[in-house]
C-alpha cells in the first residue's frame, strides 16, 4: 500500500502484511456503543515512543442487509481523557444509525498531537483492512469526520486514503491545500463545516478556499467530486456538528472509477504505492510529487496523463511564515513504471484495449485474465470491491 522513508529506515509494506490479524475485537465492534465498551492497541515503539491508543467501539442500530457503515471519528486537541469522551458523547447524540463507530483517543499529548503521523497511519492501515474483511460491515461505506485536530486530520486523511472511504467530514478544521490536495477526492463525498467565526490558524480562510477548489473540480468534471462545504454563521470554533453524518452516508464508495485524478502526496514521510487499480512500480518523480489522471473512454481507450507537481506560495502567514495558499504547475513525466489493474467492470475484456501515456501509444492488445494478477491486486488494497483479474504494466 505505501513505502515508508525515514533518516534510518526503509520499509516496503503492503496491505497483506496487514492483513494477519483484527486490529480491534470483532465483539466489540458489534457491541451497543452505548455501553461505552473500549480495548486498547499498543503502536510499534520505532513509530512513536510509549504509544497506546484506546478506542471506543460499538454499533448503533440494527444491522443493515449489507452490512453497518462505519464511521471513524477523531477528536480535537484538548486534555485527551475528556476529547475522548466527548467523542463518545457525540457520536450517541448524531442521527446517523444504524452505524458502527470507532473512535480512536490521541496516544500522546504534544508534538504528537497529530492523527496523520506515521504511528497513527499505521492504525489506519490495519483498521481499513479489519472493516473490509468484515461481513458485518459494507466496504462501500467506511467515512473518516473529526473535529478541530480531528478536522485537520481527517481532511489530510481523506485525501491521502480517498479510494477506500466512501465520505469524510471535516469540522472546525481548515488544512493548506498541499496538505490534502481536492484533486484526490473525486468520488469521496466531502463534508466541511466551520464557523464564520473561527480566524484562528485561517481555518474559516482555508475552508472558504477548499470549497472554491472544490467547485472549480466539479465544474470541469460535472460526475465527480460531489461536496457541501458550509459556513455556519455566526459561530466561532464552536459549530453544530449534527448535519455532518447524515448527509455523508447517502453516499457509497466507487472503488472502480473509469476516470479519477491522483496527487501521489507524502505524508510524514509516507507516500503510497497504488491508489484506485493503479500501483506505482518506480517513482516517477524522486521527490517531487507525481499526478496520475486516469480515464478509460467507451472505445476501450485508456488515456492515462503524468505529471510532476511544482507547487507555488500565492500567500504566506506573516506570523508563523507557514505557506497557506498556493497555485501549481505540472511537467508531464520524462518516465515511469507502473501497473494499471483491469476488470469486467472497466474495459471490455473480449476487445483489444488501448493504452496511452501522456498522449502517446504504448500498448494496443488483448490482456488476458491471470491468477497471479488477482492475487497482486488482493494484496495490494485486501479489497472485496476491487477484484481485479488482468493487468498492464507500462514504463516509458
Amino acid at each position: 500500500m505505501r513505502t515508508i522513508l525515514t533518516s534510518s529506515l526503509l520499509l516496503i509494506l503492503s496491505l497483506a502484511t496487514f492483513a494477519q490479524g483484527d486490529l480491534l475485537p470483532r465483539e466489540l465492534l458489534l457491541d451497543s456503543l452505548s455501553k461505552g465498551r473500549s480495548c486498547s492497541v499498543v503502536l510499534p515503539a520505532e513509530l512513536e515512543p510509549d504509544a497506546t491508543m484506546n478506542f471506543y467501539l460499538g454499533v448503533k442500530g440494527e444491522k443493515p442487509d449489507k452490512g453497518y457503515p462505519a464511521i471513524i471519528y477523531l477528536h480535537g486537541s484538548g486534555p485527551r481523557e475528556a476529547e475522548w469522551t466527548t467523542g463518545l458523547k457525540l457520536a450517541l447524540r448524531f442521527d446517523d444509525s444504524p452505524s458502527m463507530y470507532i473512535i480512536p483517543q490521541i496516544p500522546n499529548e504534544g508534538g504528537w498531537y497529530r492523527w496523520w503521523q506515521k504511528s497513527k497511519q499505521w492504525v489506519w492501515d490495519r483498521l481499513i483492512t479489519q472493516l473490509l474483511a468484515m461481513n458485518e460491515v459494507d466496504p462501500s461505506r467506511i467515512y473518516i469526520i473529526g473535529i478541530s485536530e480531528g478536522g485537520y486530520g481527517s481532511q489530510r486523511l481523506a485525501s491521502f486514503y480517498a479510494d477506500f472511504l466512501a465520505g469524510a467530514g471535516p469540522m472546525a478544521g481548515g488544512e493548506p491545500l498541499k496538505n490534502a490536495p481536492v484533486e484526490n477526492l473525486g468520488h469521496t463525498a466531502f463534508s466541511f463545516q466551520t464557523g464564520e467565526q473561527d480566524d484562528t490558524f485561517y481555518r474559516c480562510m482555508l475552508t472558504r478556499e477548499t470549497a472554491a477548489r472544490l467547485d472549480s473540480m466539479q465544474r470541469i468534471y460535472p460526475d465527480e467530486y460531489t461536496h457541501r462545504v458550509v459556513i455556519q454563521p455566526g459561530r466561532g470554533h464552536a459549530i453544530d456538528y449534527s448535519p455532518t453524518t447524515p448527509w455523508l452516508m447517502q453516499y457509497r464508495r466507487n472503488a472502480q472509477p473509469r476516470h479519477f485524478i491522483w496527487e501521489n502526496m507524502e505524508m510524514d514521510g509516507i507516500r503510497r504505492n497504488a491508489f484506485y487499480n493503479i500501483e506505482v512500480m518506480e517513482e516517477t518523480s524522486g521527490e517531487e510529487r507525481t499526478r496520475y489522471e486516469f480515464a478509460v473512454s467507451k472505445k476501450n481507450s485508456i488515456d492515462l496523463n503524468v505529471s510532476t507537481v511544482q507547487y507555488h506560495t500565492s500567500w504566506q502567514d506573516p506570523r508563523w511564515g507557514i505557506d497557506m495558499l498556493f497555485d501549481k504547475s505540472y511537467t508531464p513525466a520524462k518516465h515511469g513504471r507502473l501497473r494499471i489493474y483491469l476488470s469486467e467492470q472497466l474495459v471490455d475484456t473480449d476487445a483489444p484495449i488501448t493504452l496511452r501515456v501522456n498522449g502517446k501509444k504504448v500498448f494496443r492488445s488483448k490482456v488476458k485474465a491471470c491468477d497471479d494478477c488477482a492475487k497482486r491486486a488482493w494484496d495490494l488494497w485486501h479489497d472485496p470491491l476491487r477484484k481485479f483479474d488482468r493487468s498492464i504494466e507500462v514504463s516509458w
